[in-house]
């Protein structure tokens, strides 16, 4: 099976300018596919910028809204998926929230974040019920969480278990957190076997500060590849075959001892 080519984009767009992070995105994605990549992620909330305040309800959409549409037509003109991050709006609720779009413009998953960080988030979001949400990829079981989802280990673990290859992660990796970025992450990848793309905004944003450090980490817990602290497109390798050998030989889930961990829960 071949490897999926992954194009993490580091950027913070315009924040409220939902048109101008669309041509961002677009934008993107052509060098994205140019570089042969199969597969663009984009941070946390993207669409619509982080710190935009009491502007959430205001640009809030549905999963199938028109930031959707836009999406999924750069999607299938350049021939590559894309994950997306924007804020859900359902009924009342609104939800910090990333999407996965096919590269025929299809909706393959959407994905709410669960463990809601600071009183921004926990002022204007709904947090999600659903641990795992998964889609297929060309081959690859593709898992999606949020920002600070990926820092509670039962969340990874919980997508090793059900068979996540690569695990997508938008994020708005703040100062002074970076440690997160450059330690936790290739932990995160190493002890739940399998590949993890976390990608992150960049630079001031109202009351924040934004550290970069986007990064692809392998299952052996290597950094495949690993943006600075600017606006950067980096590309790494989701390798299966690598995948594969790296999970024979690393025991971790085949050991676990379920009947002992009752008191996690």
């Amino acid at each position: 099976m071949p490897s999926l080519r992954t194009a993490l984009l580091q950027s913070s767009g315009r924040p409220g300018a939902v048109a101008e992070n669309l041509k961002a995105l677009d934008e993107a994605a052509a060098r994205a596919a140019d570089a042969g990549a199969r597969l663009l992620v984009s941070p946390e909330l993207f669409l619509t910028g982080y710190a935009i305040g009491d502007a959430v309800p205001e640009l809030a959409e549905p999963a199938d809204g028109p930031g959707a549409g836009a999406v999924a037509e750069i999607a299938a003109r350049h021939g590559l998926a894309v994950l997306y991050g924007y804020p859900e709006r359902d009924g009342e609720r609104i939800f910090n929230a990333s999407q996965l779009i096919g590269p025929d413009g299809g909706r393959l998953a959407n994905y709410r974040k669960t463990h809601l960080f600071g009183c921004f988030e926990q002022e204007w979001f709904t947090p999600g019920d659903r641990t795992v949400v998964q889609a297929d990829l060309d081959g690859i079981r593709v898992g999606l969480l949020i920002c600070y989802d990926v820092e509670f280990p039962e969340n990874v673990r919980a997508h090793a278990l059900a068979g996540t290859d690569l695990l997508l992660v938008p994020t708005a990796q703040m100062h002074p957190f970076q440690f997160v970025a450059e330690s936790v992450i290739p932990v995160r990848a190493f002890e739940s076997q399998m590949y993890v793309a976390y990608v992150n905004r960049t630079g001031p944003e109202g009351e924040f500060e934004f550290v970069g450090l986007s990064c692809l980490a392998g299952p052996d817990g290597t950094v495949r590849t690993r943006a600075g602290r600017g606006e950067e497109l980096v590309v790494g390798e989701v390798d299966p075959e690598f995948l594969a050998a790296s999970r024979a030989a690393n025991p971790y889930l085949h050991d676990r001892r379920p009947g002992l961990y009752g008191s996690l829960a």
